[in-house]
């Protein structure tokens, strides 16, 4: 359940059956008896917050001398119940701090992390006093005194840790720097006066070097995705994990019911009789923020344009390309799939398969090669598919300068579109105000 600790070694059974324990808290459908909770995590994030929980025990267990520079606490010794002890924490920020030589958000939400496990009545942490039992002191970070406090009063030391979360996570969030900008890899496509038609050559160039399907069946299987991948993408706006998990329904076929995919927690293309089109319906509860205004727990449904040659592309994939693709092999049911190799036979997609494909894609036909003539975009650098929800706010912004128009665009509030992409166009807007008063002087 939890990932190794330094040096590749397996952690504790009894700190696998801790993150076991707090996963199932924190996932199942209903609290156990006895147990408070507030929120809920998707598979997603369980495996997120499993590998940051991964990375904290791995350089507590690091040795000092070893290239990690950790403090070398026995494998023996980790328990959950060491992370109410606001030493602990401050340990691990600034390790953190030292190896990358400024604090970020990162660290913000780590101790986000810190405050839910410790808060009161709803605390995983703070309900699980067993774990005090399990606490054994260390050398420069806990003492038999902490340890016979969280013996006496775990809630108190609870408390303690909590409101040092919260002022901690004040400080670094005062100081925290990004690390790593995320719009670097699409800034050529982010400053065109249009992002999308700068983004949607890219497709053009697809087209322009799509192989012949009858010489080469897999080469154009694998180019006819690559097409769907990025046209769908553009037009609904979703994170990956929504793309990745899309099922599908040939025409004539019975779409699957909402209660179903509601459950599965997935959409579903499916052609529409009555709107004569292909049809993307997917559930709120398949949306990380499922419980924003913006879906009212009404499901997204959008009926996609069939325009430059869509609707012929997404009927020749089913017909032909996505089989050839499969080559026999088991049938996840999404629309998307791996090309299915000897030396993978699985052929559905995951997080981190989805990604490396979008990024070949842009590497093949989005990055400008000025020796070869080859490339849709100059400047442009590899990246994922959560850039192309960038791409969309930015031309809506570009165009309107609404934040709440653009937040259409990607599924969410125009607060969150606001904090996110103010630091933008600030002369687009001043641009925009002027286009509406200057039609006064020019007397329309």
């Amino acid at each position: 359940m939890i990932p190794t600790c330094s040096g590749g070694l397996a952690p504790p059974r009894t700190l696998q059956e801790e993150m076991s324990s707090l996963v199932r808290f924190k996932t199942a459908t209903l609290a156990a008896a006895g147990y408070q909770r507030s929120g809920v995590w998707g598979a997603e994030t369980a495996s997120q917050k499993i590998e940051h929980l991964g990375l904290l025990f791995g350089a507590l267990t690091a040795l000092p001398e070893s290239r990690v520079r950790g403090l070398g606490v026995p494998r023996e010794s980790l328990t959950f119940g060491m992370l109410v002890f606001p030493a602990v924490w401050d340990w691990y920020l600034q390790w953190r701090e030292k190896r990358r030589g400024f604090y970020t958000n990162w660290e913000v939400d780590m101790l986000r992390l810190a405050i839910a496990l410790t808060r009161k009545d709803v605390g995983w942490l703070r309900q699980s006093p067993e774990y005090r039992l399990r606490i054994v002191e260390v050398p420069g970070l806990i003492t038999r005194r902490d340890i016979d406090m969280a013996v006496g009063d775990w809630g108190d030391v609870c408390d303690r840790l909590y409101l040092h979360g919260l002022a901690r996570a004040k400080e670094i969030d005062r100081v925290a720097r990004i690390h790593r900008d995320p719009f670097e890899p699409i800034l050529p496509i982010l400053e065109a006066d249009s992002p999308l038609a700068a983004y949607r050559s890219i497709t053009d160039e697809i087209l322009k070097r799509m192989p012949d399907a009858r010489r080469y069946p897999r080469c154009a299987a694998e180019a006819v995705r690559a097409f769907l991948m990025l046209r769908i993408g553009l037009h609904l706006g979703v994170r990956q994990k929504n793309m990745r998990q899309l099922l599908f329904q040939r025409r004539g076929a019975p779409p699957t019911p909402e209660r179903v995919l509601e459950s599965q927690r997935r959409g579903e293309l499916r052609w529409h009789d009555r709107d004569g089109g292909w049809e993307v319906l997917i559930p709120a509860t398949a949306f990380k923020n499922a419980r924003s205004s913006y879906f009212a727990q009404k499901p997204f449904r959008i009926v996609l344009p069939d325009l430059a040659r869509l609707y012929e592309f997404i009927d020749s994939y089913l017909d032909r390309h996505r089989a050839r693709l499969l080559r026999g092999a088991a049938d996840p049911g999404t629309f998307f799939v791996k090309t299915v190799k000897a030396t993978s036979t699985n052929a559905a997609y995951e997080q981190t398969t989805f990604y490396e494909a979008w990024r070949l894609i842009i590497q093949r036909y989005g990055i400008y090669n000025p020796y070869t003539g080859r490339g849709a975009v100059k400047g442009l650098l590899p990246h994922g598919p959560h850039n192309l929800r960038d791409v969309l706010a930015t031309h809506i912004l570009k165009r309107t300068g609404s934040y709440e128009q653009a937040s259409y665009a990607i599924q969410d509030t125009p607060e969150t579109v606001a904090n996110h992409y103010g630091r933008f166009l600030p002369q687009d807007k001043a641009a925009l105000a002027a286009q509406v008063l200057n039609q006064v002087w020019a007397g329309e």
